[in-house]
């Protein structure tokens, strides 16, 4: 009598949870897919592949926000307004200065530090509104950044989105955010301090700027790699030698890709564009004659504005000409047509990328034209990932 009634409950229990199986979204997803099979996870059950292209979609809108971050950062150091907000504060200042007196009592805070006391010494309230709304935008920003990684890693992790080798490749990107909203207030430190022997410009470390910036950029291309790996199929080409050949062959140029944005940085905090602004020679020389005027010798790459430019100008055509060889070594090598549109667009950016840059230096530098090169750098740097993604060696 027991053994029936248990066979019974037993059947009763899998029809009913058969027919819970069919309500549910995620049966729903696979039958309208003509799917059948479900990858089991430790918190429920998703498919591989949705679940790829989710995350897929969530890491390319942030990088797309570290791209933004990136060029409104660069807008407000070209406007002079990264020095504005003296201190640092995370939900505090997300408030910015509502009454009359708010924003007087900002701006005698302004008043004294450097930037005020040496350059801007004659500057309105309303001019100090400019500027502070364009610092405060930047760090908004960049509040926002960290919202966009930090939250949706919280519920994917919860929703077991996440494999075990991309655990430890998410974490790294929330902590690598953390860090970089840390050195931004470091970097802007360096601009607030009293330099009594100095009376030059009040600006921010240029190594600090390049260690904020080379960060962001690192931060970014993270992103849109794990992004582009994950909603791009890998092409099945065959490795032979040339292939092998072309893949080094991209790898080095990507690299010196991010060299040259890096060394961007260094001409910023000089405003090394403002020294020489002729092209190609630098004045009536090839070579100017204050290329080596810092000693030790090294210290002209990092602190003679002469020298920093000499090193981007060498720099951007040394991209321009590896960028060249590579697309033309390209066309010897048989490769899927998405392959050879990366490639494409990396090259006729790579051109755009120099003839503005070459526009803002015989230009003096304008605002709008600077801004542009600066974010350009960061789009020939998003091709140049996008080409080694399309190479990237297949995972067997």
């Amino acid at each position: 009598m027991v053994l029936p009634v248990l066979r019974l409950a037993l059947s009763c229990s899998c029809q009913t949870a058969g027919r819970n199986i069919q309500r549910t979204p995620l049966r729903q997803w696979l039958l309208r897919r003509g799917q059948t099979t479900v990858t089991s996870v430790r918190t429920g059950a998703i498919p591989n592949a949705a679940s790829d292209r989710v995350l897929g979609r969530w890491l390319l809108g942030c990088s797309g926000l570290v791209l933004g971050a990136v060029v409104l950062g660069g807008v407000t150091r070209l406007t002079e307004s990264g020095l504005s907000m003296v201190d640092w504060h995370l939900v505090k200042e997300m408030k910015p200065p509502q009454t009359q007196a708010e924003w007087e009592n900002e701006f005698s805070k302004y008043k004294q530090f450097p930037e005020f006391k040496i350059m801007n010494h004659d500057m309105t309230l309303t001019e100090f509104k400019f500027i502070f709304y364009m610092e405060w935008g930047h760090r908004m920003w960049g509040r926002l950044v960290g919202l966009a990684y930090i939250l949706p890693t919280v519920y994917f992790w919860k929703r077991g989105y996440f494999s075990r080798s991309m655990k430890p490749r998410v974490l790294g990107l929330c902590g690598f955010v953390v860090f970089q909203g840390l050195l931004g207030w470091y970097m802007v430190k360096s601009g607030l301090e009293e330099k009594p022997e100095s009376y030059d410009i009040p600006r921010v470390s240029q190594y600090r700027l390049a260690a904020h910036l080379g960060s962001a950029l690192l931060l970014y291309c993270s992103s849109l790699w794990m992004g582009l790996t994950l909603m791009l199929p890998a092409n099945r080409i065959p490795d032979s030698r040339s292939f092998l050949q072309l893949r080094r062959f991209a790898k080095v140029t990507g690299g010196l890709v991010f060299l040259t944005a890096l060394s961007g940085a260094f001409v910023a905090g000089l405003d090394a564009g403002l020294v020489y602004n002729s092209f190609p020679k630098m004045g009536e020389r090839w070579i100017p004659d204050d290329l080596l005027a810092f000693s030790p010798a090294v210290k002209n790459m990092f602190e003679n504005p002469t020298t920093v430019q000499f090193d981007h100008r060498i720099l951007g055509i040394g991209s321009l000409t590896a960028i060249t060889g590579l697309y033309l070594f390209s066309r010897r090598v048989h490769l899927p047509r998405r392959a050879k549109i990366a490639i494409g667009c990396l090259t006729a950016m790579a051109y755009t990328q120099v003839v503005l840059g070459i526009s803002t230096l015989l230009l003096y530098v304008p605002t709008s034209l600077a801004a542009t090169h600066q974010s350009g750098s960061v789009a020939l740097l998003t091709f140049a990932i996008w080409v080694l993604a399309e190479l990237r060696k297949v995972v067997k």
